[in-house]
Parts: C-alpha cells; structure tokens; sequence
C-alpha cells in the first residue's frame, strides 16, 4: 500500500497507467493458466478480487471513493434518458440465441470474474485515467480514456479467449463507442456506479451467449456502435446546453 501511496503522490496518470499495465498482465496471465488447468476462470478470478480488494482499499484510505465516483448519480433518471439506451445494449448478448457455454462452476467462476472486470475496468480507464487528465485536458482525457479501453480489448487475441481476428477488430470498434458512453454517463452524472452495473452485467450476460456468426457479429457492432455512440453524444449536447442555462441565470 505504501508503493501505491507514493505513486500516486508522484504522478496519479503514471499511477493509472501503472494499474493498466498490471491488470492487462495479471488478468493474461490468469486466462491462461485457467486455460491450461481446464477449469475456465479459475485462476483469473482470483486475481480480480485481489485487485478489486487492493484498488478499493486504496480509494478508501486516501478517501477517494467519492472523487472517483463511487458515488449516487448527480443527474435525474429524466435527464439520463431513464438509461434506456443501456439497457438495449445489456440485451446484445442474447441477439445471437441463448446458450450454456461452460459448466455449472464455470459458469459461476465467469459470471464472479466478469462483475469483478466490470468495476477494475470503469475505475481503471474512467476513475483513474479519466480523472488524472481531466482537469488539464478534458477533450483529450475523453479520446484517451475511450481508445485505450476500446484498443485495449485486442488482448483477447492472445489470452486464450478464442477470439478471432475479426470479431476482435469489430470488439475493438464497439468497445471504443462504449468506453465513449461510459464517460459522458460519468461527466454528467458524476458517478461511476451506473456505468460499473451496466459493464459488469453485460460482460457477464457474455457467459450464456451463443456463439454469433460473423455476420451477426457485425450487425451487432453497426448496432451497438450506433446506441452507445448516439447515446454519448445526446449527453454531450445535453451537458453544453446545461452550461449555457447556468450561465444565462
């Protein structure tokens, strides 16, 4: 906990960056001596607890649970379109059929690892490197935080998931639009919780999907790009014309 303090007092970017790097490994390398047990998850998800576990003692010792947004959303449920979008995009995963894809254990080792990704992920590229560049550079902090979570998915051609080439670039695609919704949601809501629930069920709705054809993959990337997207700049526009009545009264 100390090297962490004396990070983040250092440089909290190089302190998010830091936690990138690690997760990205550890969580590789959890996959694949998962994969070579035989038992999916069974090692990965471990790590993501002790991650988990470490990050959030972090925040609450440095009482920074609040400015990273773990938080009660600041924002009406009207002025958020009552999160309909979102809840369109948790339905991607049944689009291509429903299915059992792993064993009962396995099933509960993916869903647990996945709601584990979904808040390291938002705390990782929206909390921390969001909010280390925010203040200085707000548009850049925005294209940063969204392109390195969408890019950051082409590791999934290497951790063993079985992901192909193409469903990998197309992941990378949507991802981006999604990392891109993620923080506006966060900027106009200030808070994180919405975006931790909505990332962590979806990942996990992934456990019972049925594998989609290239061009239902494709499909579900025009789609899911264009909800998450749309979704992201309807919030844009929404915070300038807040900004302008605050400053007209």
């Amino acid at each position: 906990m100390k090297l962490l303090d004396k990070l983040y007092n250092k440089s909290k970017l190089w302190f998010s960056i830091s936690w990138i790097i690690a997760y990205c490994l550890l969580m590789s390398v959890g996959d694949g001596i998962s994969e070579a047990l035989g038992v999916e998850k069974a090692v990965t998800l471990p790590i993501a607890l002790v991650l988990s576990v470490v990050l959030l003692m972090f925040l609450k010792k440095k009482h920074l649970c609040g400015v990273y947004g773990l938080k009660a959303p600041q924002s009406s449920v009207s002025s958020m379109l009552f999160y309909i979008p979102i809840i369109i995009m948790l339905t991607a995963n049944t689009w291509s059929g429903l299915a059992l894809k792993f064993s009962i254990l396995e099933t509960v080792l993916y869903i647990l690892t996945m709601l584990c990704v979904g808040f390291l992920e938002e705390m990782i590229f929206r909390g921390l490197l969001f909010g280390a560049m925010k203040k200085e550079t707000p548009r850049a902090a925005i294209i940063v935080s969204s392109l390195t979570f969408g890019v950051g998915h082409i590791i999934n051609l290497f951790n063993g998931s079985g992901a192909d080439l193409v469903s990998n670039l197309l992941q990378i695609i949507y991802a981006t639009a999604a990392g891109f919704m993620f923080v506006m949601i966060y900027l106009k809501s200030d808070s994180l919780v919405g975006c931790i629930l909505a990332h962590s069920v979806f990942n996990a709705l992934s456990a019972f999907q049925r594998e989609p054809s290239i061009k239902m993959h494709l499909i579900t990337c025009i789609l899911l790009t264009a909800i998450t997207g749309g979704y992201a700049l309807y919030l844009a526009v929404s915070m300038k014309k807040d900004k302008k009545e605050r400053v007209c009264s």
